[in-house]
Protein backbone atom coordinates (compact mmCIF):
# COMPACT_ATOMS: atom_id res chain seq x y z
CA UNK A 1 0.00 0.00 0.00
CA UNK A 2 2.95 2.31 0.48
CA UNK A 3 3.51 4.61 -2.47
CA UNK A 4 6.59 3.77 -4.51
CA UNK A 5 7.26 7.51 -4.73
CA UNK A 6 8.66 7.40 -1.20
CA UNK A 7 11.26 4.85 -2.22
CA UNK A 8 12.07 6.29 -5.66
CA UNK A 9 12.32 9.80 -4.12
CA UNK A 10 10.21 11.38 -6.86
CA UNK A 11 8.59 13.79 -4.40
CA UNK A 12 10.31 17.09 -5.14
CA UNK A 13 9.24 19.32 -2.26
CA UNK A 14 7.86 19.28 1.27
CA UNK A 15 4.30 19.96 0.12
CA UNK A 16 4.25 16.85 -2.07
CA UNK A 17 5.74 14.79 0.76
CA UNK A 18 3.18 16.05 3.29
CA UNK A 19 0.25 15.57 0.92
CA UNK A 20 1.22 12.07 -0.16
CA UNK A 21 1.95 11.01 3.43
CA UNK A 22 -1.49 12.16 4.56
CA UNK A 23 -3.10 10.33 1.61
CA UNK A 24 -1.31 7.08 2.49
CA UNK A 25 -2.29 7.33 6.15
CA UNK A 26 -5.91 8.01 5.24
CA UNK A 27 -5.94 4.79 3.21
CA UNK A 28 -4.39 2.95 6.16
CA UNK A 29 -7.13 4.18 8.50
CA UNK A 30 -9.89 3.36 6.00
CA UNK A 31 -8.80 -0.08 4.76
CA UNK A 32 -6.58 -1.74 7.36
CA UNK A 33 -8.16 -4.10 9.88
CA UNK A 34 -8.03 -2.84 13.45
CA UNK A 35 -10.32 -2.97 16.44
CA UNK A 36 -9.11 -0.38 18.94
CA UNK A 37 -7.39 2.99 18.92
CA UNK A 38 -4.24 1.29 20.22
CA UNK A 39 -4.24 -1.11 17.25
CA UNK A 40 -4.68 1.75 14.81
CA UNK A 41 -1.87 3.75 16.40
CA UNK A 42 0.44 0.73 16.15
CA UNK A 43 -0.42 0.32 12.45
CA UNK A 44 0.13 4.03 11.72
CA UNK A 45 3.42 3.98 13.63
CA UNK A 46 4.66 0.94 11.72
CA UNK A 47 3.82 2.51 8.37
CA UNK A 48 5.34 5.78 9.54
CA UNK A 49 8.60 4.04 10.42
CA UNK A 50 8.80 2.57 6.92
CA UNK A 51 8.16 5.92 5.26
CA UNK A 52 10.64 7.81 7.43
CA UNK A 53 13.25 5.14 6.67
CA UNK A 54 12.61 5.63 2.96
CA UNK A 55 13.04 9.43 3.31
CA UNK A 56 15.34 9.93 6.34
CA UNK A 57 16.02 13.62 5.64
CA UNK A 58 12.36 14.49 5.05
CA UNK A 59 11.14 15.55 8.50
CA UNK A 60 7.73 16.26 6.98
CA UNK A 61 6.94 12.53 6.76
CA UNK A 62 7.33 12.06 10.49
CA UNK A 63 5.47 15.30 11.17
CA UNK A 64 2.34 14.13 9.34
CA UNK A 65 2.52 10.71 11.04
CA UNK A 66 2.64 12.45 14.42
CA UNK A 67 -0.27 14.69 13.46
CA UNK A 68 -2.37 11.64 12.57
CA UNK A 69 -1.38 9.90 15.80
CA UNK A 70 -2.57 12.91 17.80
CA UNK A 71 -5.79 12.96 15.77
CA UNK A 72 -6.40 9.34 16.78
CA UNK A 73 -5.76 10.17 20.44
CA UNK A 74 -8.06 13.19 20.40
CA UNK A 75 -10.89 11.46 18.52
CA UNK A 76 -10.70 8.47 20.86
CA UNK A 77 -10.77 10.56 24.03
CA UNK A 78 -13.49 12.76 22.56
CA UNK A 79 -15.58 9.73 21.62
CA UNK A 80 -15.22 8.26 25.09
CA UNK A 81 -16.20 11.61 26.63
CA UNK A 82 -13.21 11.69 28.94
CA UNK A 83 -12.33 15.29 28.08
CA UNK A 84 -14.29 18.46 27.46
CA UNK A 85 -13.33 21.30 25.19
CA UNK A 86 -13.22 23.65 28.16
CA UNK A 87 -11.01 21.21 30.05
CA UNK A 88 -8.55 21.16 27.14
CA UNK A 89 -8.26 24.94 27.24
CA UNK A 90 -7.53 24.94 30.97
CA UNK A 91 -5.27 21.88 31.04
CA UNK A 92 -2.79 22.16 33.88
CA UNK A 93 0.89 21.32 33.95
CA UNK A 94 0.04 18.37 36.20
CA UNK A 95 -2.28 16.90 33.56
CA UNK A 96 0.33 17.41 30.86
CA UNK A 97 2.90 15.51 32.91
CA UNK A 98 0.43 12.68 33.43
CA UNK A 99 -0.21 12.56 29.68
CA UNK A 100 3.53 12.22 29.04
CA UNK A 101 3.57 9.13 31.26
CA UNK A 102 1.08 7.42 28.94
CA UNK A 103 -1.72 6.92 31.48
CA UNK A 104 -4.43 6.70 28.79
CA UNK A 105 -5.98 3.36 27.89
CA UNK A 106 -6.48 2.83 24.14
CA UNK A 107 -7.46 -0.84 24.33
CA UNK A 108 -11.20 -0.28 24.52
CA UNK A 109 -13.16 -0.52 21.23
CA UNK A 110 -14.76 2.60 19.78
CA UNK A 111 -17.49 2.19 17.17
CA UNK A 112 -17.32 5.58 15.45
CA UNK A 113 -13.56 6.00 15.58
CA UNK A 114 -12.85 5.05 11.95
CA UNK A 115 -15.16 7.65 10.46
CA UNK A 116 -14.19 10.44 12.85
CA UNK A 117 -10.46 9.85 12.24
CA UNK A 118 -10.99 9.83 8.46
CA UNK A 119 -12.91 13.11 8.71
CA UNK A 120 -10.12 14.67 10.78
CA UNK A 121 -7.43 13.43 8.35
CA UNK A 122 -9.46 14.97 5.52
CA UNK A 123 -9.34 18.27 7.43
CA UNK A 124 -5.57 17.85 7.77
CA UNK A 125 -5.25 17.32 4.00
CA UNK A 126 -7.34 20.45 3.41
CA UNK A 127 -5.05 22.36 5.78
CA UNK A 128 -1.99 21.15 3.83
CA UNK A 129 -3.58 22.17 0.52
CA UNK A 130 -4.49 25.65 1.77
CA UNK A 131 -1.25 26.35 3.68
CA UNK A 132 0.46 28.25 0.87
CA UNK A 133 -2.61 30.43 0.29
CA UNK A 134 -3.02 31.19 4.00
CA UNK A 135 0.64 32.21 4.24
CA UNK A 136 0.56 34.37 1.11
CA UNK A 137 -2.61 36.12 2.33
CA UNK A 138 -0.53 37.65 5.16
CA UNK A 139 1.94 39.27 2.75
CA UNK A 140 0.45 42.77 2.89
CA UNK A 141 0.94 42.83 6.67
CA UNK A 142 4.71 42.40 6.30
CA UNK A 143 5.68 43.95 2.95
CA UNK A 144 5.20 47.69 2.40
CA UNK A 145 5.68 49.99 -0.57
CA UNK A 146 9.18 50.95 -1.70
CA UNK A 147 10.85 48.30 0.44
CA UNK A 148 13.83 46.23 -0.71
CA UNK A 149 13.37 42.54 0.06
CA UNK A 150 16.11 39.92 -0.12
CA UNK A 151 15.67 36.19 -0.48
CA UNK A 152 17.86 33.24 -1.44
CA UNK A 153 17.29 30.36 -3.84
CA UNK A 154 13.72 29.43 -4.69
CA UNK A 155 10.90 28.64 -2.30
CA UNK A 156 7.41 28.14 -3.70
CA UNK A 157 5.95 29.51 -0.47
CA UNK A 158 8.09 32.66 -0.62
CA UNK A 159 7.31 33.03 -4.32
CA UNK A 160 3.57 33.05 -3.61
CA UNK A 161 4.11 35.40 -0.65
CA UNK A 162 5.97 37.95 -2.77
CA UNK A 163 3.60 37.68 -5.72
CA UNK A 164 0.57 38.27 -3.52
CA UNK A 165 2.19 41.39 -2.06
CA UNK A 166 3.14 42.52 -5.55
CA UNK A 167 -0.51 42.83 -6.54
CA UNK A 168 -0.98 45.88 -4.30
CA UNK A 169 2.53 46.99 -3.32
CA UNK A 170 5.45 48.25 -5.38
CA UNK A 171 8.75 46.98 -4.01
CA UNK A 172 12.06 45.51 -5.16
CA UNK A 173 13.39 42.01 -4.62
CA UNK A 174 17.05 40.99 -4.53
CA UNK A 175 17.56 37.28 -5.08
CA UNK A 176 20.79 35.53 -4.11
CA UNK A 177 21.28 32.91 -6.81
CA UNK A 178 21.90 30.03 -4.40
CA UNK A 179 24.91 28.31 -5.96
CA UNK A 180 25.56 25.56 -6.88
CA UNK A 181 21.87 24.86 -7.59
CA UNK A 182 21.10 28.38 -8.92
CA UNK A 183 17.39 28.15 -8.14
CA UNK A 184 17.44 31.90 -7.54
CA UNK A 185 17.41 32.44 -11.30
CA UNK A 186 14.09 30.56 -11.57
CA UNK A 187 12.54 32.65 -8.78
CA UNK A 188 13.78 35.91 -10.30
CA UNK A 189 12.34 35.03 -13.69
CA UNK A 190 8.98 34.12 -12.18
CA UNK A 191 8.78 37.35 -10.15
CA UNK A 192 9.84 39.48 -13.12
CA UNK A 193 7.09 37.94 -15.24
CA UNK A 194 4.61 39.22 -12.64
CA UNK A 195 5.99 42.74 -12.90
CA UNK A 196 8.00 42.74 -9.67
CA UNK A 197 11.33 44.55 -9.94
CA UNK A 198 13.90 41.81 -9.35
CA UNK A 199 17.70 41.68 -9.25
CA UNK A 200 19.84 38.54 -9.12
CA UNK A 201 23.16 38.74 -7.26
CA UNK A 202 26.02 36.36 -6.58
CA UNK A 203 26.05 34.74 -3.17
CA UNK A 204 29.35 36.46 -2.47
CA UNK A 205 27.66 39.89 -2.80
CA UNK A 206 25.08 39.29 -0.08
CA UNK A 207 27.00 41.00 2.73
CA UNK A 208 27.75 44.08 0.61
CA UNK A 209 24.13 44.54 -0.45
CA UNK A 210 22.54 43.75 2.93
CA UNK A 211 22.91 47.30 4.30
CA UNK A 212 20.37 48.50 1.69
CA UNK A 213 17.84 45.76 2.43
CA UNK A 214 14.71 46.34 4.56
CA UNK A 215 13.73 42.70 5.14
CA UNK A 216 14.98 39.21 4.39
CA UNK A 217 12.26 36.68 3.60
CA UNK A 218 13.23 33.04 3.19
CA UNK A 219 11.65 29.61 3.12
CA UNK A 220 12.59 26.55 5.15
CA UNK A 221 12.75 22.83 4.55
CA UNK A 222 12.04 22.17 8.23
CA UNK A 223 11.56 24.18 11.41
CA UNK A 224 13.33 22.43 14.28
CA UNK A 225 12.10 22.14 17.87
CA UNK A 226 14.41 24.91 19.10
CA UNK A 227 13.21 27.36 16.44
CA UNK A 228 16.19 26.74 14.18
CA UNK A 229 15.87 26.03 10.47
CA UNK A 230 16.96 23.40 8.04
CA UNK A 231 17.06 25.55 4.92
CA UNK A 232 18.61 25.43 1.46
CA UNK A 233 22.39 25.72 1.24
CA UNK A 234 23.43 29.37 1.28
CA UNK A 235 20.75 30.51 3.74
CA UNK A 236 23.10 30.67 6.75
CA UNK A 237 25.41 33.34 5.24
CA UNK A 238 22.35 35.43 4.36
CA UNK A 239 20.99 35.08 7.91
CA UNK A 240 24.37 36.02 9.43
CA UNK A 241 24.63 39.09 7.19
CA UNK A 242 21.09 40.12 8.14
CA UNK A 243 21.94 39.77 11.83
CA UNK A 244 25.09 41.87 11.41
CA UNK A 245 23.16 44.68 9.70
CA UNK A 246 20.12 44.38 12.03
CA UNK A 247 17.84 43.46 9.14
CA UNK A 248 14.77 41.44 10.23
CA UNK A 249 14.65 37.85 8.96
CA UNK A 250 11.20 36.43 8.23
CA UNK A 251 10.62 32.75 7.53
CA UNK A 252 7.60 31.55 5.52
CA UNK A 253 6.90 27.99 6.56
CA UNK A 254 3.75 25.88 6.80
CA UNK A 255 2.90 24.11 10.06
CA UNK A 256 3.56 20.70 8.53
CA UNK A 257 7.26 21.61 8.42
CA UNK A 258 7.41 22.07 12.20
CA UNK A 259 9.21 19.08 13.69
CA UNK A 260 10.00 18.04 17.28
CA UNK A 261 13.51 17.03 16.18
CA UNK A 262 16.76 18.85 16.95
CA UNK A 263 19.99 19.29 15.02
CA UNK A 264 22.83 18.39 17.36
CA UNK A 265 26.46 19.34 16.79
CA UNK A 266 27.83 15.79 16.80
CA UNK A 267 25.27 14.40 14.36
CA UNK A 268 24.64 17.11 11.77
CA UNK A 269 25.42 14.85 8.81
CA UNK A 270 22.38 12.65 9.51
CA UNK A 271 20.17 15.75 9.23
CA UNK A 272 21.58 16.68 5.84
CA UNK A 273 21.92 15.10 2.44
CA UNK A 274 24.68 15.41 -0.11
CA UNK A 275 24.59 15.60 -3.88
CA UNK A 276 27.21 15.02 -6.52
CA UNK A 277 30.01 17.62 -6.33
CA UNK A 278 30.11 17.78 -10.13
CA UNK A 279 28.42 21.22 -10.04
CA UNK A 280 31.33 22.53 -7.95
CA UNK A 281 34.28 20.51 -9.25
CA UNK A 282 34.10 18.88 -12.67
CA UNK A 283 34.92 15.21 -12.95
CA UNK A 284 37.39 16.12 -15.67
CA UNK A 285 39.51 17.75 -12.95
CA UNK A 286 39.73 14.50 -11.01
CA UNK A 287 43.43 13.97 -11.69
CA UNK A 288 44.31 17.35 -10.21
CA UNK A 289 42.06 16.89 -7.17
CA UNK A 290 42.75 13.20 -6.59
CA UNK A 291 43.45 13.72 -2.89
CA UNK A 292 40.67 16.25 -2.24
CA UNK A 293 37.35 15.18 -0.73
CA UNK A 294 34.55 17.52 -1.92
CA UNK A 295 31.17 17.64 -0.21
CA UNK A 296 28.06 19.27 -1.65
CA UNK A 297 25.45 19.58 1.14
CA UNK A 298 21.88 20.48 0.29
CA UNK A 299 20.92 22.18 3.56
CA UNK A 300 22.20 24.73 6.06
CA UNK A 301 21.25 24.87 9.72
CA UNK A 302 20.18 28.37 10.78
CA UNK A 303 20.15 28.89 14.60
CA UNK A 304 16.98 30.36 16.16
CA UNK A 305 18.76 33.53 17.32
CA UNK A 306 19.10 34.59 13.66
CA UNK A 307 15.33 34.39 13.03
CA UNK A 308 12.94 37.21 13.94
CA UNK A 309 9.56 35.85 12.88
CA UNK A 310 7.93 32.68 11.57
CA UNK A 311 4.98 33.20 9.23
CA UNK A 312 2.89 30.02 9.09
CA UNK A 313 -0.59 29.24 7.86
CA UNK A 314 -1.95 30.02 11.36
CA UNK A 315 -0.18 33.38 11.74
CA UNK A 316 3.14 34.86 12.82
CA UNK A 317 5.14 33.65 15.80
CA UNK A 318 8.54 34.29 17.33
CA UNK A 319 11.09 31.42 17.46
CA UNK A 320 10.69 31.30 21.26
CA UNK A 321 7.04 30.29 20.77
CA UNK A 322 7.83 27.19 18.73
CA UNK A 323 7.79 24.96 21.81
CA UNK A 324 4.15 25.94 22.41
CA UNK A 325 3.19 25.20 18.82
CA UNK A 326 4.75 21.75 19.19
CA UNK A 327 2.49 20.93 22.13
CA UNK A 328 -0.52 22.09 20.11
CA UNK A 329 0.08 19.87 17.08
CA UNK A 330 1.94 16.83 18.48
CA UNK A 331 1.55 14.58 21.51
CA UNK A 332 4.73 14.17 23.63
CA UNK A 333 4.48 10.38 23.48
CA UNK A 334 4.79 10.49 19.68
CA UNK A 335 8.03 12.45 19.52
CA UNK A 336 10.04 9.25 18.96
CA UNK A 337 8.22 7.16 16.35
CA UNK A 338 10.49 4.19 17.04
CA UNK A 339 9.67 3.90 20.74
CA UNK A 340 7.14 1.38 22.01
Amino acid sequence: MLSLKFYSRKLRNSYDVAYQTAQVLRKIVAHKKWNTAGDLMDVVKTVGQKMTSAQPTEATVGNIVRRVLKIIREEYTGDSGSKSEEGDAEESLHKLLLAQKGSEDFSRPSHNLRMTVIDSVNELITEIESSAYNISSQALEHIHSNEIIMTVGKSNTVQGFLKNAGRKRKFSVIVAEGAPFFKGHELAKSLAEDGIETTVINDSAVFAIMSRVNKVIIGAHAVMADGGLRAVNGTLPVALAAKHHSVPLLVCSAMYKLTPQYVVSYDQDSHNKFLSPHAIVRFSEGDILAKVHVQNPVFDYVPPDLVNLFISNIGGNAPSYVYRLLTDVYHPNDTDLYSN
